[in-house]
């Protein structure tokens, strides 16, 4: 039931005569402080009556000066406790429940302030005549130089000439703030750890016609600090294959805005435990409402996907690749699975850089059509800059070719032209019933505007670790698979891309585009599908691979990819992580962990009772990670579940309520 509750106050005095203002949380464990004087803004966190964050700076500067100079004329406060329906998330609502102060300042600027819970977030709202120009923004936040801090930096650029251009994967760092180079970029979110077991996470929200946040450590050497892609004045075709747009020169501003106009939110969340943080709706809360108004032709599901096993079938008696009778093979293996859909990657069109032709040996119309007989979906790959000077033409095309929707890739960048782009696509993609998957590109909160944006990548998923170093003293991929859900999954669902049926330890994993593997256990993969949000998800491996082993095939695709209700059981950043989801009358339970072995004890007090099907990991899987077990389990209410997981290990549960 939707309920909520508003309280306003005009024209508040400050509370001393230096500005010092503050709003608590709702149930009194979180408050912020903002001081506001002639050398202008500052805001501090306070948890628990610890101070978490120290005063850090608040400022927004046009080529004329600053613009967040000024005294308080007015403030005004509020408190809000209502929900809001979310039919394509890992719940069915959202509650959002807060204390909010607004200050308006002299010089058509004001701040806007909330206190959750679990986080402070504040915004600046411009008021002034006309449009105007934003050179920079400072939102600082100040930890401490000691703090441990986990941060995705920025790396693999498209051009090494322009630092902002890059695909939003990246493992994590764990550096000392201290030790963070003022020269060296990380995007959000990132997490910062405090004492007693509490830890922060940095991020933004409603990121609307604004260049992206990054994040760079801070002149005082205790903290971070914001920094944004300036507004392009020129641009190329470049990067990986031409298929990005990369800027070669930068205008002196970040944006240009209207002279009313709300800036992202900046957010600090705040956890007590580490289970808090994966739990974390703050993305959704902050984010603006849905501009769609009839959400029933969007359609979650899974996905038959081509690029990642290489096209790689085989038992049959045609060639494989791109063309028609490759991709009827993958339709028809969908329609035998339940899937909803299959994915054209790469290769469907004549020319990468056109979406004009297509290529002679794909017969797209016959694809659709078969594809509609067997009640199946096609989304059909493209690149952002394909699409990007005509959206409602490309979109009506598609549309009346009957396509389902788009996978679109190698944006690789979050300045203000393509933040602003992307709102037009997702628009024209809703106007034309399209749902969209934005690969090279990170959330912050346009999927609850636009919820036919049902996935993003911005993650070091399956697709871009097949050539890695997995070996023993290379990259961690599982300890960055137990990572993603505390951090990046916070702020928006992920096309991590799982499913592969060729799995191995550290020490046998190589690298191979043609014959992919992925590291840690079979079960690990599965439970993915569980663990990672995601509306829409795809089985990355091949048709060929999935028959050989149904069981496993027919599991995995079942599992349902939204929710009615989510629980974070239990988890450690970096280590495991236990999560509970229903759908109707049936739970799943998903737990995955790094490199090593452990036994999770599974609170079922807030579960259903019965028999249960376990996949787990089997009793050879730290040896032959492709192992595993399915079995019936009988589950007790408050009578704990163990689960072994093996190195690299993962598990799925399934209770249907009442049997």
């Amino acid at each position: 039931m939707r309920k909520i509750a508003i309280i306003c106050v005009l024209a508040v005095a400050p509370v001393c005569a230096a500005g010092h203002y503050d709003v608590t949380s709702p149930d009194g464990s979180l408050k912020a402080d903002v001081s506001v004087d002639r050398s202008g803004i500052s805001w501090s966190i306070i948890a628990d009556g610890d101070t978490v964050m120290k005063p850090s700076e608040i400022r927004l500067d046009s080529p004329n000066g600053p613009i967040t100079a000024g005294k308080v004329r007015s403030a005004r406060r509020r408190s809000v406790d209502t929900s809001f329906a979310t039919p394509l998330y890992r719940s069915d609502s959202v509650a959002d429940r807060y204390n909010e102060l607004t200050l308006n300042l002299r010089g058509g600027c004001s701040l806007q302030l909330r206190a959750y819970d679990d986080a402070a977030a504040y915004r600046l709202l411009l008021d002034r005549p006309g449009s105007m120009e934003i050179a920079s923004e400072t939102a600082e936040f100040r930890f401490g130089a000691e703090r441990r801090a986990w941060l995705p930096l920025v790396n693999d650029l498209r051009d090494p000439a322009y630092p902002y251009a890059f695909s939003f994967e990246s493992y994590y760092d764990e550096w000392p703030l201290g030790e963070v180079p003022a020269d060296t970029l990380s995007c959000s979110p990132l997490l910062v750890e405090l004492e007693g077991g509490r830890k922060a996470l940095v991020m933004e929200g409603e990121l609307l016609d604004y260049p992206g946040m990054f994040l760079r450590g801070n002149a005082a050497g205790d903290g971070l600090q914001s920094v944004h892609a300036p507004l392009p004045a020129a641009s190329k075709v470049g990067g990986y294959n031409r298929l990005n747009l990369i800027p070669t020169g930068s205008e002196d501003v970040i944006a240009r805005v209207p002279g009313r106009f709300a800036l992202p939110w900046r957010a600090v969340a705040v956890s007590r435990s580490d289970a808090e943080l994966a739990g974390l709706d703050l993305a959704m809360r902050l984010a603006e409402p849905s501009r769609i108004a009839d959400t029933s032709w969007i359609v979650p599901g899974k996905v038959a996907w081509d690029w990642w096993n290489d096209w790689g079938i085989t038992g049959v008696d045609f060639e494989a690749g791109i063309n028609t009778d490759t991709y009827k093979h993958y339709i028809d293996f969908a329609a035998r699975k339940g899937l909803q859909y299959v994915i054209l990657d790469e290769g469907w069109a004549r020319d990468s850089g056109s979406l004009d032709e297509i290529n002679p040996d794909v017969d797209l119309p016959a694809i659709i059509e078969y594809a509609r007989e067997r009640g199946t979906g096609i989304i059909l790959w493209a690149t952002w800059r394909q699409l990007k000077d005509d959206y409602a033409a490309y979109m009506r095309r598609f549309a009346d070719m009957g396509v389902k929707g788009l996978k679109v890739d190698f944006f690789d960048r979050d300045d203000q032209e393509v933040i602003t782009s992307v709102a037009e696509m997702a628009q024209a993609a809703a106007d034309n019933h399209l749902l969209l998957d934005l690969h090279g590109f990170r959330p912050a909160g346009l999927h609850r505007t636009w919820p036919n944006i049902v996935n993003y990548e911005g993650v070091k998923g399956l697709e871009n670790y097949k050539w890695g170093n997995m070996a023993p003293g290379g990259i961690d991929q599982l300890r960055y698979d137990a990572t993603v859900p505390f951090i990046r999954m916070v702020a928006g669902p992920l096309d991590y891309t799982p499913g592969a049926m060729t799995n191995s330890t550290r020490a046998s994993y190589r690298p191979s585009n043609d014959a992919p593997m992925s590291v840690g256990t079979r079960a690990h993969q599965a439970a993915m599908y569980v663990v990672y949000d995601g509306a829409l998800q795809m089985l990355a491996d091949s048709p060929t691979a999935y028959d050989r082993e149904p069981e496993f095939t027919d599991f995995i695709a079942a599992i349902p990819t939204v929710w009615d209700e989510t629980r974070v059981l239990d988890g450690r950043v970096g280590e495991y992580v236990v999560i509970a989801r229903r759908a109707g009358d049936v739970w799943y339970v998903g737990a995955l962990g790094d490199g090593s072995p452990r036994t999770l004890s599974i609170d079922t007090s807030k579960l259903p009772g019965g028999t249960a099907t376990v996949l787990a990991d089997g009793i050879n899987a730290a040896k032959h990670p492709a192992d595993y077990s399915l079995r019936a389990v009988d589950v007790a209410p408050g009578t704990p579940l163990e689960l072994s997981l093996a190195p690299g290990g993962g598990a799925v549960v399934r209770i249907r309520a009442g049997r």
